[in-house]
């Protein structure tokens, strides 16, 4: 399904994924239209703008919360103009993955974006750099200040969902380096070892949102 109140983009978006074999069950462009329409056709996932009518201020990203809530973790992936933080923090940090967050603005590659879609159905996150670095960046804790340079890149890869040889690979460092570099991550936020690349992530997340 979904969420999007501008009709050229929810057109095409619909056009695109019938491309790729993805079948949209429909399109709404408001709140109340996106939760009835969830309860009638339980979708696989649900792309969901963050401003919908009739305020266009947080109602889609709101909306995509209580249908998690309601519907036992659906995959929601949010594609928006807008980095909405606390929203963000709190739908990425209820630790049942299957969730996504992209700059409408900053998607270049339509493969890049299906394969991203394809991530949050089967229940992995997805993220853009840019929503990373500002939930990084309003975390103000002194933990995440204490991490390295290298420690935050290798925080912001995993955050978009990349395992340790995808992060080894992005750095041009060896997977032991990566290793022992989500070690000390994890030691600084006083965080468990946790298997998954989404797992950690929202581990992370949920610490940060909970500072």
């Amino acid at each position: 399904m979904i969420a999007e109140d501008n009709v050229l983009l929810s057109a095409g978006l619909e056009l695109l994924l019938g491309t790729k074999g993805i079948e949209v069950a429909e399109v709404v462009i408001d709140r109340p239209g996106l939760v009835e329409a969830v309860d009638r056709h339980r979708p696989d996932a649900l792309i969901v703008d963050v401003r919908l009518p009739p305020s266009f201020r947080d109602e889609g990203i709101r909306a995509a919360l209580e249908i998690r809530h309601a519907h036992a973790g659906l995959p929601v992936l949010v594609l928006s103009q807008y980095v909405e933080k606390v929203y963000a923090r709190e739908l990425l940090a209820d630790g049942r993955g299957g969730v996504g967050y992209l700059l409408k603005d900053r998607v270049s590659r339509v493969s890049e974006f299906v394969d991203g879609l394809r991530r949050v159905a089967g229940g992995g996150t997805v993220m853009d750099p840019e929503v990373i670095a500002q939930l990084l960046a309003g975390g103000g804790t002194s933990a995440v200040n204490g991490l390295t340079r290298r420690e935050r890149e290798v925080l912001t890869l995993m955050a978009q969902g990349l395992g340790n040889n995808d992060i080894g690979g992005r750095l041009f460092i060896t997977d032991n380096a990566v290793h022992k570099h989500v070690g000390n991550i994890f030691t600084k936020l006083g965080l468990p070892p946790a298997d998954g690349g989404h797992r950690r992530v929202l581990a992370v997340l949920a610490f940060l949102n909970s500072r």
